[in-house]
């Protein structure tokens, strides 16, 4: 599977003690790209579980997911 994810942001972010759940004591990061709280997990990629490997996935502002053919950008290639 493949999933478009776009970023708003780019360089580090730095963590500090704010940073870790005082429940849990961890810090999650995101991997899906998904995470509204982004570098943070907040448990989205529960909504990509039945993605299938052989689809390309495109999700919405509002989590709404779209199987795609492909992604096509709207640069030029050399």
């Amino acid at each position: 599977m493949s999933r478009l994810v776009e970023l708003e942001a780019n360089g580090p972010r730095k963590l500090d003690a704010d940073d870790v759940d005082e429940q849990k004591g961890d810090v999650a990061i995101c991997q899906c790209g998904l995470a509204e709280t982004f570098p943070f997990c907040d448990g989205s990629h529960r909504q990509t579980r039945d993605e299938a490997p052989d689809q390309r996935y495109v999700y919405d502002e509002d989590g709404t997911r779209a199987v795609v053919d492909r992604i096509v950008s709207d640069e030029e290639s050399d």
